[in-house]
């Protein structure tokens, strides 16, 4: 409970309901989603089983998704380790259509990394040495991050449960080739709360861009799977 100190009243509160007080810290998860996920507004929409492990101690995220497309298996991995990212999309497990990296992949997988933060480990949001907090009324709460040389803001919205219900950012990056990048503002609405592994948290939610022609949903996440400190 004494960690929760200094924390704005509406993160205190998500952090008790998710059942954070009194449970160890948490160092890793892994987690399993399905659902459907689509390339752009005018795109087919895949369905799609991904897995990932996030270590928090220092920051790492290991996200590979399959799917696939007019009977063509396509895979998406989201490597994020030390201060550097990149994203790599195969075809068939041999044709590369997609190779990023640079300083926009690193700023919008830091601000991916706290997302997961928010809505799949929350007792990790006691971190006071990477994350400052601004109360922002009784019902949001803003937060800077800071990881390898990036720090990265966001608007946290909750419902009057407690729950995190969405988290908003201006720092990621819409990419669709890897090589050009736009910045929009992405959002991850969410709800539909359970139990998993003894901790209550988010079991779907959507990723959004906010773009010029209007908001733009390219992915729908059903929580399969999730356990905590699965190594040390």
């Amino acid at each position: 409970e004494a960690d929760l100190s200094g924390l704005p009243p509406p993160v205190q509160k998500y952090l008790r309901i998710a059942g954070a007080v009194g449970k160890p810290r948490i160092r890793n998860f892994r987690a399993v989603f399905t659902g459907d996920f689509r390339t752009g507004p005018k795109s087919p929409w895949m369905v799609f089983r991904s897995e990932q492990y996030n270590f928090l101690d220092q920051p790492t995220r290991l996200f590979l998704m399959r799917a696939a497309l007019y009977g063509l298996p396509i895979e998406g991995l989201h490597v994020f380790r030390g201060d550097s990212a990149t994203m790599q999309v195969k075809v068939a497990s041999l044709l590369q259509v997609v190779d990023a990296k640079g300083l926009e992949m690193n700023r919008g997988e830091t601000v991916t990394l706290f997302n997961d933060m928010c809505m799949l480990a929350p007792a990790a949001l006691i971190d006071k040495e990477r994350i400052q907090w601004e109360t922002d009324g009784s019902l949001a709460a803003r937060a800077s991050f800071t990881h390898g040389g990036n720090t990265i803001r966001a608007q946290l919205t909750f419902n009057q449960s407690g729950e995190l219900t969405d988290f908003l950012s201006n720092d990621r990056f819409f990419s669709a080739d890897g090589k050009t990048f736009k910045s929009y503002p992405w959002s991850t609405p969410g709800g539909r709360y359970r139990e998993f592994d003894g901790r209550n948290v988010v079991s779907y939610g959507e990723v959004v861009w906010h773009t010029p022609e209007g908001d733009f949903t390219y992915g729908k996440f059903n929580l399969a799977e999730i356990e905590y400190n699965v190594r040390d």
